[in-house]
């Protein structure tokens, strides 16, 4: 089975299962095709993470996120006036882009591990051709192109490429999208090789072009970028074990708050009622503060992770919330734009895997030669070199970025995740509590409504947002919790694409696809 957030993303993924691929294969099928279809969320110019677990053997994870340019300092951006890092433009894309080589890495551990056969070609076909020929412009692509338009309107190659023909105008829901440079791209990766978008001709043309435009990514830093095979962060919880990526991605926060409402939520409890609701919102709160207080660059970091996720210290988190009251927020990080996908094969090789380019199409450049969408990932960067993530050449971003994996006692395999900056460990939370501590299918656990405390696209304010089709009575007693408030569309984007696979000890598979997005789970 696979799940995506765009259904040709899923059918990519599929169509490989069903010509004997192993999972791996089918997920980077379904990366380069997601890449071309929802550009909006993800590009090849941006960063990626996975969770592979083997039938019965230990998880890897893939860590495929690009460290700050050499000449990405704090003084240099001091010097030309800068308080802050743009957020858009060629002085936003400073980070190095890491997709391409978690696909590389990730095809050399199919085929060295786990039998992989199949032919770079073959996986990157569909991508291709939808590249060349043209996709159907989705709902959610025409809606972000038009919020976003006057923003990027100016930024070097977004016009160009996103908005075509001479009035710049937004592309209507079905309309052909067509990316003939990117098509030759990635077609050149597939004759020279993956490594050759860090030290080949296609570096050269990168490197070229970003200097062009005025990034401070050099083709030292591209040649000097390599995807790190890690151990993912393992929570010990009360029905199996719960696994997700390391720092410098916020996988932590996940699993702190899966963790504390293994303590927290009862059985007897409503999972549309606001004590259910408060429970997980609180346990987001104290998961966000020790994220800001200690997340960054592992090479940086003043804690040990795991720490963090020993029952002692958890007991202790746990005993912090207070059912009975709302306790002080101040803030999060807002928004990002993101895929989270998932893919089981048939042997039971199950991999949960996340790309992205930060914000939505990143820091809206695109590279005129090679049509790559760069990420803004580096404007998560503080220009203080007394903050907990300055910007230093070198050192990688916080992630936002964290894909998730369970492992039953019962012998179930789940791979589930979300898309979208702070809501992504909440609506994991919320995927994770339904599915495994009250009992509900992906599906119903996915599409059922949703909350997200604090910031979603282009609002400012820290609201708990939660979506209007939760009961009456749900959101009056969260406003007598002490809770700020306010009631979101019935299905609402801002909640970011969910997704979740259950495979069970017999073989059979459950799944789930957001309503929300434009994606399906689809099982073979």
């Amino acid at each position: 089975m696979a799940v995506a957030p765009h259904s040709l993303a899923a059918q990519s993924a599929q169509a490989i299962l069903r010509d004997g691929g192993n999972a791996i294969e089918a997920m980077i099928a379904a990366a380069a095709t997601i890449a071309v279809v929802y550009p909006h969320m993800n590009s090849i110019g941006g960063d990626g993470f996975w969770l592979v677990a083997p039938p019965g053997g230990t998880p890897i994870g893939i860590e495929a996120c690009g460290a700050a340019a050499a000449a990405a300092s704090i003084e240099a951006y001091r010097a030309r006036g800068l308080q802050s890092i743009p957020f858009r433009g060629p002085l936003a894309a400073n980070t190095v882009a890491g997709t391409i080589s978690g696909w590389d890495l990730a095809y050399r551990v199919s085929r060295e591990q786990h039998g992989g056969r199949l032919p770079l070609a073959r996986l990157l076909e569909d991508a291709i051709a939808y590249a060349n020929t043209g996709i159907p412009v989705t709902r959610s692509q025409s809606q972000c192109i038009a919020a976003k338009r006057d923003e990027l309107l100016s930024v070097a190659g977004f016009a160009e490429t996103f908005l075509p023909g001479e009035a710049h105008a937004v592309p209507a829901c079905g309309d052909r999208f067509v990316q003939p440079r990117l098509a030759a791209t990635l077609g050149h990766l597939v004759r020279a090789g993956l490594d050759d978008f860090y030290r080949g001709d296609l570096a050269r043309g990168i490197a070229a072009d970003l200097d062009a435009l005025g990034s401070p990514v050099s083709l030292a830093d591209l040649e000097g970028h390599r995807a790190r095979l890690r151990e993912p962060l393992a929570l010990a919880h009360s029905l199996g074990t719960v696994y997700n990526m390391p720092p410098p991605t916020q996988g932590l926060v996940s699993l702190l708050i899966v963790g504390v409402l293994d303590r927290v939520l009862k059985a007897g409890m409503d999972p549309l009622g606001p004590e259910y609701v408060h429970a997980c919102v609180e346990a987001t709160k104290l998961a966000f503060a020790l994220r800001d207080r200690h997340i960054t660059d592992p090479d940086y970091m003043d804690v040990d992770p795991r720490a963090l996720l020993e029952p002692a210290s958890l007991d202790a988190l746990a005993a912090r919330v207070s059912m009975s009251a709302a306790a002080p927020w101040g803030n999060g990080l807002g928004p990002a734009d993101t895929v989270w996908m998932g893919v089981i094969d048939g042997d039971g090789l199950a991999v949960s895997f996340i790309q992205s380019i930060y914000h939505e199409f990143g820091s809206g450049i695109v590279l005129p030669q090679t049509g790559i969408n760069w990420q803004n990932r580096g404007c998560s960067f503080s220009l203080d070199p007394k903050a907990r993530n300055p910007l230093t050449p070198g050192r990688r971003p916080f992630h936002t970025l964290n894909p998730a994996l369970a492992r039953f006692a019962d012998g179930r395999t789940m791979v589930y995740g979300n898309m979208g900056g702070d809501g992504q460990p909440q609506s994991q939370s919320a995927v994770f509590s339904r599915v495994a501590q009250f009992g509900w299918n992906p599906q119903a656990a996915i599409d059922a409504p949703r909350w997200l405390l604090g910031r979603t696209w282009g609002q400012t304010n820290e609201t708990l947002k939660l979506e209007a089709r939760f009961p009456d009575a749900t959101f009056e007693a969260l406003r007598a919790l002490g809770h700020d408030v306010e009631r979101m569309q019935p299905y609402d984007e801002a909640m970011g694409h969910a997704g979740a696979i259950v495979r069970y000890p017999n073989g059979c598979f459950e799944g789930g696809s957001d309503p929300r997005s434009d994606g399906a789970a689809i099982g073979w």
